[in-house]
């Protein structure tokens, strides 16, 4: 081996704790960074490969009136498109009454196709599948299972044949509501399709073949879906018209064919007669019956055909906004971790080819070209670039993705696919390299400027200053001599403060923020349904029933505290050019307060806000999105095509949707002046989910009211937002944890290795070994508090940025880190600080006092 060559391996040999920390900071740089950039496409990948695999649908309707064989057709008509009907409506059934939904099995149905998870499918007309989570409610194999009176099947009992996962339903915390039973739908079923006693179906699922290898999250597929279904909703309501004049007209010719059949009988005729004269009658009126027909088809179908896309299915949505926030949150949080890693990375490899300033002007002296020289220590650099690169590419690619992917597949039926992210390793790796040859470079080439002579002289040390602490008298006398050298030392070596300081508070700010994003996204749902919203349900009166009809059964309930009266709506309001749809509109039934049902506090002084007798509150997401402020001009088109211009009076908190709120007065001139209440704020004590359901059964046995919903499922929705979150967030802590350990270790190592003489010559003057080590740790110790206190800001501007990034159409996440989170960062960073005075201590122990002080003359 070449001299050069040797010197290169014996160099790594020698100083192999510093080679290995090298790699290790570049490893859990890469490693995060590209871990984490690679999770949100893991998680979309998985779920596009889920649903094309199980060929779900991209779009259905629900039809009231039925869907018929011409219906299907007409959907077909559309070049590209597949369209199966299916028999689908809610019943009750099993142990528990539950609400089910409950649909008609085909074996040659390709749409929405059911993933066994165990037994099989239905092959007789006694035999049912139900949904996976059927089973934490005890059902088995072979057991029976049966469906109430009320749900009008061919037959009520069936064998449990297989339970099944549909592509319909990807999450296991939300089937959907319904407005039987308690509201609440549980799980899903399939019986063979016959058993439905159903005369047509009630659904077309569509389906676009030459889409499917598009992202189903990506504007691409939703613009493309909707350009398809533009067609399609023409052909199908077209067609609907049809065969609901066709079925109208029909009715309407059968009963006039009965009243002139019976009349005609009634004048004495024989039946066939009366008949043919009956018939003669009814043809020539044909025109007044078409033309009523045609009346009453125009009239219900504006009220028969319900369109869903992927998005409106349980769970889809929140699915996608999960992976849209990951890597929101991957274009901060693992990019600071980088820079940390790679400032502390560039500081070591300078400070170790700074080090070798004697070896290169030794080379130099001898003749070697600068190049030769150079190779050196650029060959020592890229090698543990490379290492950590290399490692950290590979195991965050394949280890974080899989990771989050495992415990996602806990309550979501996915496929997993994660793919090697080439652009974002070879990004990766050239950024390693950068932190690390980069640095080399810049500092071999600033030493090879110099004489060998000088080179292999030691570097003059920097003359000490009086610093800041100095002229203070009163504080400055009462130190010790140790205090007063480690004070000076510290200001002495301004770049090694700054470092040091940077790499504990970058630490602190990483550890703080892992916390900051679990708490923040908790703290939504508190804020939510704490300072914002007091009610515990919401109930929805049937038409023509008053609140105090409703209030009398919700009385019985040993729940029931109160229940307020308001007119409640759906719109989608507009301004500057911009819309928000589902916004939810509400107004008390009389003067201009929600209390105690709802607070609103204004965004700027949060101060109360009381409804104005003529304007509109809205809250700060649909002024975020609308472009608007206090003062504008908004209008609103309610779901029934009501419209009104209203001016922006106030701007209230909000964490979760859309709202706007109107007094009573202002409602009325929206909705009309007989406008009355429609619906009850109810709050109610605490309750178990078991509970709820009970009180949402027996309410919705009244006529009164026609539906409930608890804002215990919008709090279970935040909750599952969260801890979906949670293996990020983990990750995030405990990599920046081993960072942060590494970080002080390396730093202080350096610093070690730099002052060697310094620290063997106070020894020699007979300093005992604590006070060797408290001389050096004292400096660390003060770096360690300064460096906490600046990452308690540097974390929370962090996190902050973070939430903004990672904020939904309609979720707002407050910035909150809690005393844990501080606490937690602090004590670490207080640990390791000490970890590493030990570990300096034991070294400081054995320092060959002698060697180090050999003079390099």
């Amino acid at each position: 081996m070449k001299p050069l060559t040797k010197n290169l391996w014996r160099n790594i040999r020698d100083s192999l704790g510093r080679f290995i920390a090298i790699v290790i900071i570049i490893m859990l740089g890469v490693l995060l960074f590209v871990g984490v950039k690679a999770t949100g496409p893991a998680l979309k990948d998985s779920l596009n490969t889920t649903v094309k695999a199980d060929h779900l649908a991209d779009s259905q309707l629900l039809a009231t009136t039925g869907v018929t064989n011409a219906q299907v057709k007409a959907a077909q008509s559309v070049s590209g498109t597949q369209a199966e009907a299916v028999k689908f409506k809610y019943a009750i059934g099993g142990k528990a009454s539950d609400v089910v939904a409950l649909y008609g099995y085909r074996k040659t149905a390709t749409i929405n196709r059911l993933h066994l998870t165990s037994g099989r499918l239905p092959t007789h007309h006694n035999e049912i599948v139900l949904d996976s989570i059927a089973k934490k409610s005890g059902y088995k194999l072979g057991q029976h299972y049966t469906f109430a009176r009320s749900s009008g099947l061919s037959r009520r009992t069936y064998t449990i044949t297989g339970f099944a996962d549909s592509p319909a339903y990807i999450e296991d915390t939300s089937r959907g509501s319904a407005n039987i039973g308690d509201g609440t739908v549980r799980y899903f079923a399939y019986i063979p399709d016959q058993q439905m006693n159903m005369p047509v179906a009630s659904q077309l699922n569509i389906r676009f073949p030459g889409l499917q290898k598009r992202d189903t999250f990506s504007s691409s597929y939703k613009d493309a879906v909707a350009a398809k279904m533009k067609q399609v909703k023409r052909r199908v309501k077209a067609q609907a018209q049809k065969d609901l004049q066709t079925m109208i007209e029909a009715k309407i010719v059968q009963a006039a064919t009965k009243k002139a059949t019976a009349q005609a009988t009634a004048a004495g005729m024989p039946a066939s007669a009366a008949a043919t004269t009956a018939q003669a009658a009814v043809q020539k009126q044909q025109a007044t019956l078409k033309k009523q027909a045609d009346t009453r088809a125009q009239k219900q179908l504006t009220t028969s055909l319900t369109w869903q896309t992927r998005s409106d299915l349980p769970g889809f949505g929140d699915y996608g906004g999960s992976a849209d926030r990951i890597a929101a949150i991957a274009n901060v949080f693992p990019v600071f971790f980088f820079l940390v890693a790679a400032l502390i990375t560039f500081t070591t490899v300078s400070r170790m080819v700074e080090e070798a300033r004697a070896q290169i002007g030794t080379f130099k002296a001898l003749g070697y070209s600068k190049w030769a020289i150079a190779r050196n220590y650029l060959a020592y650099a890229a090698l543990a670039g490379l290492f950590g690169g290399v490692i950290g590419v590979f195991a965050g690619n394949l280890s974080i993705p899989r990771i989050v992917l495992s415990l996602y597949k806990n309550y979501i039926p996915l496929k997993q696919i994660v793919t090697l992210q080439w652009p974002l390793i070879a990004l990766s790796i050239g950024l390693a390299l950068i932190a690390t040859l980069g640095a080399a470079i810049i500092v071999v080439r600033n030493e090879l400027t110099e004489k060998p002579a000088a080179l292999m002289r030691p570097r003059a040390p920097k003359s000490a200053k009086r610093i800041l602490l100095e002229r203070i008298t009163p504080l400055w006398s009462r130190l010790s001599f140790n205090q007063k050298v480690s004070y000076r030392n510290l200001f002495r070596y301004k770049s090694r403060l700054i470092m040091t300081i940077l790499g504990i508070a970058g630490g602190t700010a990483l550890i703080l923020t892992g916390f900051g994003i679990k708490d923040s996204i908790t703290a939504t749902g508190t804020l939510q349904y704490g300072d914002v919203v007091h009610y515990q349900a919401i109930a929805r009166l049937a038409d023509g029933k008053t609140p105090a009809a409703a209030r009398t059964i919700l009385k019985k309930s040993n729940a029931y505290r109160s229940a307020g009266a308001v007119s409640s709506a759906v719109g989608k309001l507009s301004a500057n050019g911009h819309q928000i749809s589902d916004v939810n509109l509400f107004a008390p039934s009389s003067g201009t307060t929600l209390e105690p049902y709802v607070s609103l506090h204004s965004t700027k002084t949060n101060q109360k806000l009381t409804l104005p007798h003529s304007g509109i509150v809205i809250t700060s997401k649909v002024a975020k999105s609308l472009k608007v402020g206090t003062g504008d001009r908004l209008k609103i088109t309610t779901t029934d095509g009501k419209k009104h211009s209203f001016k922006i009076k106030g701007i209230a908190k909000n964490y979760v949707g859309h709202f706007a709120y109107l007094a009573n007065a202002s409602y009325r001139q929206l909705a009309g002046q007989h406008t009355t209440p429609n619906a009850l704020l109810v709050r109610l004590r605490p309750q178990t989910t078991k509970q709820n359901d009970r009180l949402a059964k027996r309410l919705l046995n009244h006529h009164a009211i026609v539906g409930i919903s608890f804002t215990t499922t919008a709090k279970k929705t935040l909750n599952n937002m969260s801890s979906m979150l949670d293996p990020i967030v983990l990750i995030f802590i405990l990599l920046s944890a081993v960072l942060s350990f590494v970080v002080l270790y390396n730093l202080n190592n350096i610093n070690v290795s730099e002052r060697i003489r310094e620290l063997s010559t106070i020894k020699v003057l007979g300093f005992f070994d604590r006070e060797v080590t408290m001389y050096i740790s004292r400096e660390s110790i003060v770096q360690t508090i300064v460096g906490i206190l600046f990452g308690y800001g540097l974390g929370n501007l962090l996190t902050a940025y973070i939430l903004q990034q990672a904020e939904t159409a309609d979720v707002v996440f407050p910035l909150t880190i809690s005393l844990t989170g501080y606490l937690t960062a602090t004590l670490l960073m207080i640990g390791f600080t000490a970890i590493v005075t030990w570990l300096t201590h034991r070294r400081l122990q054995r320092v060959d006092m002698v060697e180090a002080l050999k003079s390099n003359e």
